[in-house]
């Protein structure tokens, strides 16, 4: 099990990343209010782990104008959803893990 455990990517350990994640697998593209909305964050807070899935280029990020005001969308990219589906997949592993209660 520490095997698995250790194939884990950390850029989905943290609530809100996976959050984040989860959201982008099942739309197109999603704006940062409706991320924010759904996931009950705060501005800062949101931000700092949406750099994060930037950083490991796990989603892409679109900026337009929709008439005079700004509008960012968001994506999972094609490495993201592929280190996404791992994660998911490891976990699925280890929960098939014999129990060991002690």
């Amino acid at each position: 099990m520490k095997d698995l455990i250790r194939q884990l990517h950390k850029a989905f350990d943290n609530r809100t990343r996976l959050g984040i994640m989860s959201v982008l697998l099942v739309n197109e593209w999603t704006d940062y209010l409706t991320l924010r909305k759904t996931l009950d964050e705060t501005d800062g807070n949101l931000a700092s782990h949406l750099a994060n899935l930037e950083r490991n280029a796990f989603i892409e990020i679109k900026k337009e104008f929709v008439g005079k005001k700004p509008r960012t969308t968001y994506r999972v990219s094609d490495l993201g959803r592929k280190a996404f589906y791992e994660h998911l997949d490891i976990l699925e592993a280890i929960l098939k893990q014999p129990r060991t209660d002690t």
